[in-house]
């Protein structure tokens, strides 16, 4: 074994090890609680005053991508501060953790991700070699931000700026609609309110006229390839 290769294992263990005792901290300091109630959430970062924005955006970071649902923190957020900051700090917080659990899975433990991917996210392969821009902006439209699919983009053949610009993309339409409406969708208590279907309903349409958006300024990007492929 050489010496590159033994370095490159080593980090990946130092990583690996990092993120097992930020879990555990989390753990120990009772994060988990904290983050399990988003009205508690939003008294502890208001009380945080300026350093509320630092602390939201790195739990949100650090945690989304090993476990924490990212709706807690993109829900609580309009509920605690104007739609603008809340909107802004989403998407820091969103597109960090994207790539934070990207990275993951393609530089540190990427045959271990790969062997746990869903056997329903490999239809996708052919879509991602093809049209890799707009099939990761259809896919963050769609689904968000679950970890399985950092996982799954981590590990397919799509380049690492191409994940950027397609989910900062794709992450527009659904935390701009959150972060406006919020107060709208959800009370105090994070739950989601009887009026949020409707809106969810206008997501929707949004997210699949955004999709066909994409879908034109990649073929605009590349109509050699996109003429190959009809």
């Amino acid at each position: 074994m050489s010496a590159t290769t033994r370095s490159l294992r080593v980090a990946r263990l130092g990583v690996v090890a990092l993120v097992l005792l930020t879990l555990a901290g989390a753990w120990s300091f009772d994060v988990f609680a904290w983050l399990s109630e988003p009205k508690a959430l939003a008294h502890t970062l208001i009380e945080m005053g300026i350093w509320g924005y630092l602390a939201f955006i790195v739990a949100y970071t650090v945690l989304q991508p090993f476990g924490v649902p990212g709706s807690i923190f993109i829900v609580a957020a309009p509920l605690i501060w104007p739609w603008q900051t809340a909107f802004a700090l989403s998407m820091i917080g969103t597109m960090s953790a994207s790539v934070v659990g990207f990275s993951f899975a393609r530089f540190v433990a990427k045959d271990w991700v790969s062997a746990r991917i869903p056997a329903r996210f490999r239809k996708y392969d052919d879509a991602l070699e093809k049209r890799a821009f707009q099939t990761v902006v259809v896919l963050r439209l769609v689904l968000w931000m679950p970890q399985v699919l950092h996982g799954f983009l981590g590990v397919s053949k799509v380049g690492f700026w191409t994940h950027f610009w397609g989910s900062l993309v794709g992450y527009v339409p659904p935390l701009l609609f959150v972060s406006y409406l919020g107060n709208e969708m959800f009370d105090g208590a994070g739950r989601m309110q009887p009026g949020a279907w409707p809106i969810l309903g206008g997501l929707f349409v949004a997210s699949l006229l955004f999709a066909a958006l994409a879908r034109v300024f990649e073929r605009r990007r590349h109509p050699c390839k996109s003429l190959s492929n009809s």
